[in-house]
């Protein structure tokens, strides 16, 4: 297991196959998935499918989203982090996106930001990347804010899955100035 950065409050670190019980208590609620397509999962084969395809990612792309785990209880809370996407999205062929996800029992505690923040940082300061993108859904303005909060700008609204969505975006050179 590797840790790649630590908060006050949070570890960011490699998804394990023990976090299948936290991964299914978050992707099988029906109200953390409101913005995502209403498709939670239904059992605890789906999220181990998804744990192994998130550590696949790592091995394949050298980042992938990582289980956030809160220090004072050393409990999952969710996933945050940085993923490559290879398929075309809003006219983007490959992108690396940013993005978290917690159980509802850790909303609203600012963990979203503070999880964010350090991955957006290793994207650059790590991956070398020029830019990342963002994208939540348009009634998703909790999202968007923690976006907005780490220095993404908004481009424009497009169409995923037929969701309307806003793009947002961070390039290195605004990351820099934005981060002193």
């Amino acid at each position: 297991m590797k840790i790649y950065r630590e908060t006050p409050r949070l570890i960011l670190r490699d998804m394990l196959p023990s976090d299948e019980v936290g991964m299914f208590e978050l992707d099988s609620d029906p109200e953390v998935h409101r913005y995502l397509g209403n498709n939670p999962v239904t059992n605890i084969q789906q999220v181990r499918e998804v744990i192994d395809f998130v550590r696949q990612q790592y091995i394949e792309n050298g980042v992938g989203r990582w289980a956030v785990i809160e220090k004072s209880s050393n409990n999952f809370i969710g996933w945050s982090g940085l993923k490559l996407v290879k398929e075309e999205r809003n006219n983007h062929p490959k992108y690396y996106d940013i993005g978290y996800r917690f159980i509802k029992k850790y909303w609203g505690k600012g963990y979203a930001t503070e999880s964010a923040k350090p991955a957006l940082d290793y994207g650059f300061e790590v991956l070398n990347l020029q830019e990342v993108i963002g994208t939540a859904h348009v009634e998703n303005t909790a999202s968007r804010n923690v976006l907005e909060k780490i220095g993404l700008k908004y481009v424009e609204k497009f169409m995923y899955d037929d969701i309307e969505c806003d793009w947002l975006k961070i390039t290195r050179g605004e990351w820099e100035s934005w981060k002193i």
